[in-house]
């Protein structure tokens, strides 16, 4: 099947991307840009495919997360480290726009495929180069993983309970956070381009990033000397702040980030007298009184149950959440109003849900084209399309380059 964009669809229109990283920053990094508008190609080992092919959940050996991270991509394969490889990522690097790869360090140059060889083919072509510790410095050669990101980074220093042990996310934050962050220096550096007429390099170590989104804890540490301790659910700035368990068994969160959504709080679950406490009049003084604050909301909430308990909270414009999984946000309203759902038609599992673009553009929808494609699908009309002769594909696969 021949797999094409609508030309005249998506803000980044025109703009072409390859796509030659593995799990999971770079390709989401790719799948943003391409839910965009964005042309975007895939590029695979012959036979060690990105391994966010088996990551994950699978439907009749079909894997999920591919349909997703993979949406918007043609897919072709090559052997960068051989001689026919290099030719075909040349090639296509010659009339990109965009390279995101993620090999370690110093890979691409010792396969003469570094920014200047590929710079000399496309002065105008920004390479973004996504690893775990940067492209400089001691560890830029170690393998790197959002895993260790969110070590380093402090976020499980600060995360868990404050007797328990450093915590992880169960999902890839830290990549995730990066590939936002390399997406967005994509575009800063085609908007460069715009005045220079000349691509460049992004570096992008995903241990940065996550710490950005965790506050001022350098600048804390340079000033205050301390650092943020574990406190669960919790808050350090604010409280009440956690998630509470309703009635019939159902959990929801409560955040009172403003000083006047903790007076309609505690107003609310029957406590107004907590508001002529000296210390309820700053969000870190209630965080320090928390235990009183929890339970003061969390026995109101226990007594009603979730549907009771988020009906109140609107009516009295306090802040309140239902803690959702997978099912309810497919059925949630607000969800189905932003559009947050998509139904796309897939060649292996037919209709198929899955989250759309990031946000809206008024003249501009993002588009979701087609879901992730099999491995090495689009080689052989990616290859035509750049020039190669049918005969030469052949050779190419006979040596195992494609």
């Amino acid at each position: 099947m021949t797999v094409s964009r609508d030309p005249d669809r998506g803000a980044l229109s025109g703009l072409r991307v390859v796509d030659a990283s593995t799990l999971f920053a770079g390709p989401m990094a790719a799948q943003h840009l391409g839910d965009m508008g964005a042309h975007v190609t895939k590029v695979e080992h012959p036979t060690k495919p990105d391994p966010a092919r088996t990551h994950g959940a699978a439907a009749d050996g079909v894997n999920l997360w591919w349909k997703t991270l993979g949406r918007n991509k043609r897919t072709v394969t090559a052997d960068l480290s051989g001689p026919g490889g290099r030719e075909v990522f040349l090639a296509l690097a010659e009339r990109a726009d965009v390279v995101i790869e993620n090999f370690r360090p110093g890979t691409l140059e010792r396969w003469d495929l570094g920014y200047a060889e590929l710079a000399a083919r496309n002065p105008r072509l920004v390479l973004a180069r996504v690893s775990g510790f940067g492209q400089v410095g001691p560890y830029r050669t170690r393998p790197g993983f959002g895993t260790l990101a969110e070590a380093m980074s402090g976020f499980a220093a600060m995360t868990g309970e404050p007797e328990g042990p450093p915590t992880l996310p169960p999902f890839g934050l830290a990549d995730g956070i990066a590939s936002l962050a390399t997406a967005y220096a994509v575009m800063v550096a085609l908007s460069a381009r715009e005045h220079t007429g000349r691509g460049q390099v992004v570096d992008t170590a995903i241990i940065e990033p996550v710490l950005a989104m965790l506050g001022p804890q350098i600048t804390r540490w340079d000033r205050l000397g301390t650092v943020q301790p574990r406190t669960g659910n919790r808050s350090v700035n604010n409280a009440p702040r956690n998630t509470y368990r309703t009635r019939d068994g159902r959990w929801v969160a409560v955040s009172t980030s403003a000083q006047s959504i903790a007076e309609r709080v505690v107003r609310l679950v029957g406590r107004p007298d907590l508001i002529e406490e000296p210390w309820f009049a700053t969000g870190a003084e209630r965080a320090r009184h928390a235990d009183e604050l929890d339970e003061a909301v969390g026995s109101w909430i226990a007594e009603h149950t979730r549907e009771e308990v988020v009906a109140a909270f609107e009516r009295a414009e306090a802040a309140v959440a239902p803690v959702y999984d997978g099912a309810d946000i497919v059925d949630d309203p607000q969800f189905q109003a932003l559009g947050t759902v998509h139904r796309i038609e897939d060649p292996d599992l037919g209709p198929t849900l899955m989250q759309g673009p990031l946000f809206r553009l008024s003249e501009h929808d993002g588009v979701i084209g087609f879901t992730g494609r099999a491995h090495g699908a689009d080689t052989d009309e990616v290859l035509a399309e750049l020039g190669f002769s049918a005969a030469r594909v052949a050779e190419l696969r006979e040596e195992g380059q494609v």
